[in-house]
């Protein structure tokens, strides 16, 4: 199976593979270079994962590249209940939401997001730090045929999961990426970039989401 993921974050490529395993052969935007970048600007993760596979799938079909593959896209977030829900569908970019030194619309790193979240939680006490990582995957197969990339994401078919947890009052731990290092799964005393990959990996939301990929594709081929 050729499965092409929609992202050029390295971070989530290796998560992917690490859970997957060797059933599937992955590519990722990194293979192709001159790909477009899907603008996410959906206020659901389902909208902006079905945008980003939709997106890539039309454009390995014009290009003729990948025939007989399917798209993966992820999008997930972190959710804070103190917050409403916040940082969602904007966590890779929530420092850049209200900070001019930041480029609009674009990612901003890591420390800068996590500072964000604890500074908006400084006077937020421990019972009520409560939030969850969430992930949605969008699967679009590449048509040999031109189809609308609108039309694409309409046949998306969506594998969600969610993990629960609290917020740190400071970070701690090296491994991980993103939030990591400030969410403590529930069940834990340790965040996930302490807990290591092989931890998270059973743990995350995305390790759920992929699980119920898997099984998607255990049916199919029966």
């Amino acid at each position: 199976m050729h499965l092409v993921i929609a992202t050029r974050n390295a971070h989530k490529v290796q998560e992917i593979r690490a859970i997957l395993g060797g059933a599937f052969e992955c590519l990722n935007l990194r293979d192709f270079p001159s790909a477009p970048e899907a603008i996410e600007d959906a206020d659901t993760f389902e909208g902006n994962a079905a945008k980003k596979a939709a997106t890539l799938a039309s454009w390995l079909s014009s290009q003729n590249s990948a025939g007989g593959a399917v798209v993966l896209a992820d999008d997930s977030g972190l959710e804070v209940d103190a917050l409403s829900g916040a940082p969602g569908v904007h966590s890779a970019r929530f420092a850049a939401l209200d900070n001019p030194s930041f480029a609009l619309g674009k990612n901003s790193p890591d420390a800068a997001n996590n500072e964000k979240l604890l500074r908006l939680l400084a006077t937020v006490p421990g019972e009520k730090r409560t939030a969850r990582f969430r992930c949605v995957l969008a699967l679009v197969a590449v048509s040999s045929s031109q189809i609308s990339q609108r039309e694409l994401a309409t046949r998306a078919q969506f594998f969600q999961g969610a993990c629960e947890g609290r917020i740190a009052f400071a970070p701690s731990g090296r491994g991980g990426f993103g939030y990591d290092p400030l969410f403590i799964p529930l069940g834990h005393e340790q965040s996930f970039a302490e807990l290591g990959e092989d931890v998270k990996n059973r743990l995350s939301h995305r390790a759920k989401a992929l699980e119920q990929l898997r099984q998607y594709f255990a049916s199919t081929e029966r």
